[in-house]
């Protein structure tokens, strides 16, 4: 059997530690599809996990757009020297801030986990004159924008829909948004597919290209086929295992959820991510979900939000990228001195 070198060896971690974060991106991020839906019981828990997990597997095998951006605009990995460790360093960073905020419950955002990552490794590695940093700000400003957007996009959209149902009769409404809930959801789940699992097919792309496993051909590439596969798997299979803290939160502890109001949150960010998708961009499906029930709650009665959670999961969300990329700066130290 032939021995592996040593760029082989980090390179399998590599993958094994972006597939890992893919599989825990999937339990974390799975609130964001189906809490509404479950809050209301407009789908079983059992049949909202089935659901996200299929569609989530579909998304992640339709677009590669965002996978590119991830994969070529923070740095470049052409230029960049240990670049397998810079993965690393990032993916470790990101992991260990994911499951500390799901243990506490709190929604932060595993896109922005990965992306304070790899800049913060980047730093650590080569300096900062290394981050790309028009293509940097340009996925900040994407970060940023889209949870303001989806608040005032689900803001929006429950006015309009509680104008045209304001003479109907309560219950067959009810019932009828809940049969919507389900598509909403459906769409929701795909778009998240769409948009996260790409991350990962981004970063395992990056170390393939920095390791010189991958070449291009004038200056552009294309996802192989297995890190598709694979990251789309991973994604399928941690969606099913459902991340029920996460859901308890976004299903009731931001507000009341009715069947008209999670419809309305469920179509506004489902909305936004696929939007967003469309011109490459990386989003937090997170951020997009949450902004979504924070618009929709304040449109009804600002007093229904509970304001207290939302700005503790505020501050989640600006602390998450310079955390982790601090983490990371220190984690790539740490493998330079023993890899």
């Amino acid at each position: 059997m032939p021995s592996l070198s040593p760029d082989m060896i980090i390179l399998i971690l590599v993958v094994i530690m972006a597939l890992s974060f893919d599989f825990i991106n999937g339990f974390h991020d799975t609130a964001n599809a189906i809490a509404t839906s479950v809050s209301t019981r407009a789908l079983s828990p059992r049949t909202a996990i089935i659901i996200a997990s299929i569609l989530n597997l579909i998304g992640a095998l339709t677009y590669t757009g965002v996978a590119k951006t991830i994969g070529g605009s923070i740095a470049d990995p052409f230029q960049l020297e240990n670049g397998l460790i810079v993965v690393l360093a990032a993916l470790t960073s990101a992991i260990l801030w994911n499951l500390i905020t799901w243990w506490f419950g709190i929604p932060s955002s595993s896109s922005h986990a990965l992306i304070g990552g790899i800049a913060g490794a980047v730093i650590g590695a080569a300096g900062i004159g290394s981050i790309n940093m028009e293509g940097f700000k340009s996925i900040v400003q994407a970060l940023i924008f889209s949870p303001l957007i989806a608040f005032v996009v689900g803001f929006t959209v429950i006015k309009i829909i509680s104008s045209i149902v304001a003479n109907m009769p309560y219950h067959p409404t009810n019932k009828g948004f809940r049969m919507l809930q389900v598509v909403a959801a459906s769409w929701q789940s795909f778009s998240h597919g769409a948009n996260d699992a790409q991350k990962t097919m981004g970063i395992i792309t990056f170390a393939l290209i920095s390791g010189g496993f991958m070449t291009t051909e004038n200056g552009d590439f294309s996802i192989p086929l297995w890190v598709k596969l694979s990251a789309a798997v991973a994604m399928a299979l941690g969606t099913s295992v459902g991340g029920w803290r996460i859901i308890k939160t976004m299903g009731g502890k931001i507000m009341k959820i009715k069947p008209i109001s999670g419809f309305s949150a469920d179509l506004s960010s489902a909305l936004i991510i696929t939007i967003f998708t469309a011109f490459k961009l990386p989003v937090s499906t997170t951020h997009v979900i949450t902004s979504s029930i924070l618009g929709v709650g304040a449109s009804q009665k600002f007093s229904a939000v509970k304001w207290g959670l939302a700005g503790r999961i505020l501050v989640t969300w600006v602390i998450t990228l310079p955390a982790t990329g601090l983490l990371a700066a220190a984690c790539y130290v740490v493998y330079d001195v023993f890899l």
